[in-house]
């Protein structure tokens, strides 16, 4: 895979040897280009903040700051993660960093071969990124001429909405469907997709995003933290208090907000 330009990283461990191995290790590798290193939590957010890297190589137990922490914090600081990879010697940390969503989890003593698939897992993901960013724009542009009032328009062009959802599960990359999403529900930071095959999917979006990125006239926004694909709504169901709940297909329920209700109402039974 052929990218436009060097993927900039830094490499955050409290070790000097470890830091210095590393660095060695990747510059085998002509596509990455090091940056930036930091020896510890604090100094590793200062250089994420000046640098803005597409990736940080980062130890998780260190003085200070934890690299959980390290990520916690950027979170927190800026929605723009740069693509996590976790270096430790330790392996009861996984399952943990992956639900951060780090791109990949390397144990030390580093293999070559495991370093060269993480290569290989972050090109893609910068890829993605990229393409991900392209529609978007593209989007905006029909967005625009859309809205915009051209004399000699005979019809003004439709907006582009999103057919797949990308998500990253682990070390695997999935492509999600939204013609197989039954309902999309808010997690925290993060949202849950739900699909016909019964499988749940975790993706860090907001929900503005996904409401933006998905087509109106199938996906109903029914309250502040949910999202409903119609075509698999199989009725409405009232309840105490005035309060209403969409049945699916599967008999999930899912509750539609007041400030919702009326428009719900007529998308689903045309009144």
């Amino acid at each position: 895979m052929m990218l436009d330009k060097r993927i900039q990283v830094i490499i955050v461990d409290d070790e000097p040897l470890a830091r210095k191995g590393l660095a060695l290790r990747l510059a085998e590798f002509p596509e990455i280009e090091i940056v930036g290193q930091a020896a510890n939590g604090r100094e590793a957010i200062e250089k994420v903040e000046q640098l803005k890297p597409d990736a940080v190589f980062l130890d998780i137990q260190m003085p200070g700051l934890s690299g959980f922490e390290v990520v916690q914090r950027l979170i927190e600081k800026d929605d723009n993660l740069p693509n996590i990879i976790f270096v430790t010697a330790f392996d009861q940390y996984a399952i943990k960093a992956f639900e951060v969503h780090a791109l990949d989890y390397l144990l030390k003593p580093l293999r070559e071969e495991r370093i060269a698939e993480s290569i290989e897992k972050l090109k893609l993901q910068i890829e993605l990124k990229k393409q991900e960013q392209e529609n978007q724009k593209l989007s905006a542009l029909v967005s625009q001429l859309s809205s915009s009032q051209q004399e000699d328009a005979i019809e003004a062009p439709q907006p582009s909405y999103a057919h797949s959802i990308i998500v990253r599960e682990g070390q695997d990359i999935l492509k999600i469907q939204t013609e197989d999403i039954l309902w999309i529900d808010a997690a925290g930071d993060y949202m849950c997709i739900h699909t016909e095959d019964g499988q749940t999917h975790i993706v860090r979006k907001t929900m503005k995003e996904l409401e933006q990125s998905l087509c109106p006239e199938t996906f109903l926004r029914v309250h502040r933290s949910s999202i409903v694909n119609a075509k698999f709504v199989k009725k409405l169901r009232s309840a105490d208090a005035g309060d209403y709940y969409l049945v699916l297909q599967n008999d999930n329920e899912v509750k539609v907000s007041r400030s919702y209700r009326d428009r719900v109402k007529t998308h689903i039974l045309g009144t």
